[in-house]
């Protein structure tokens, strides 16, 4: 309703990841605002990080020669419980669970660096019971360049991983959604490590570029289009479990 409400006043709109509950939404949004002749921009700030800058610079030199497939595992332990529930947890509100929250970072990464979803399936269940929402999503999808994937999001196990491969014909990277660890390459050669520091703000660098382009001087990488597209996804993955409530 805010983003709506910004469009019609003819301002800019910038609002915080996911884009929106469900797809849907997402493509009102989108509608209000190029009706408004005005920028939607959405905080998938990851996008403008030299973390994963770095890793598109990589698979850009084709440091892992044709890619094969890329897999994400995400594993955190449950929620404390709590008197009242977090609002990320409850679908009225978010749209959804932590996988919304969270998992949307991880496919959002995913079609910058390897271009957009093209088909997803997926499953969904609440395991723990621990709030309404899902608390466990798996699925694959395929890219429109023909790179194959999986992700499993479990959000009540016995510990943490978060965990991205990127898989080559001549080798691999490994790294994180949301840690600062170093970069991995794993060739014949052997592992190559890129360490990459996050900046003190971690959205000024996105923050920067839609600044640039307000100025007409650069381009943000994250828009509702490329945002949408994350939400599509996610709606897919979880369609199941969304028809059974």
């Amino acid at each position: 309703a805010y983003a709506l409400m910004c469009a019609s006043a003819g301002k800019p709109v910038y609002v915080e990841k996911p884009m929106a509950r469900n797809h849907q939404e997402c493509l009102e949004m989108i509608a209000a605002c190029n009706e408004a002749q005005v920028p939607l921009f959405v905080a998938y700030y990851r996008r403008a990080l030299p973390r994963f800058l770095k890793i598109k610079a990589l698979l850009e030199a084709d440091t892992l020669g044709s890619i094969r497939l890329v897999s994400t595992v995400n594993r955190q332990m449950p929620l404390k419980p709590a008197a009242t529930l977090p609002w990320r947890v409850l679908p009225e509100i978010s749209g959804g669970g932590l996988f919304l929250d969270l998992g949307s970072h991880t496919l959002d990464i995913l079609d910058f660096l390897l271009g957009p979803i093209c088909e997803a399936e997926g499953h969904a269940s609440n395991q723990a019971g621990l709030y309404p929402a899902e608390d466990i999503v798996t699925g694959s999808f395929v890219f429109a360049s023909g790179v194959q994937g999986t992700g499993s999001w479990c959000f009540s196990a016995y510990d943490h991983l978060d965990l991205i491969e990127i898989i080559g014909s001549k080798g691999k990277l490994s790294f994180s959604t949301f840690g600062s660890e170093p970069i991995v390459l794993t060739t014949s050669q052997g592992e190559t490590l890129f360490p990459v520091e996050n900046p003190q703000h971690i959205q000024q660098p996105l923050i920067q570029t839609i600044v640039d382009e307000l100025n007409g001087s650069g381009r943000c990488p994250s828009h509702g289009e490329s945002a949408a597209r994350t939400s599509w996804v996610m709606d897919r993955l979880i369609a199941g479990y969304v028809r059974q409530k």
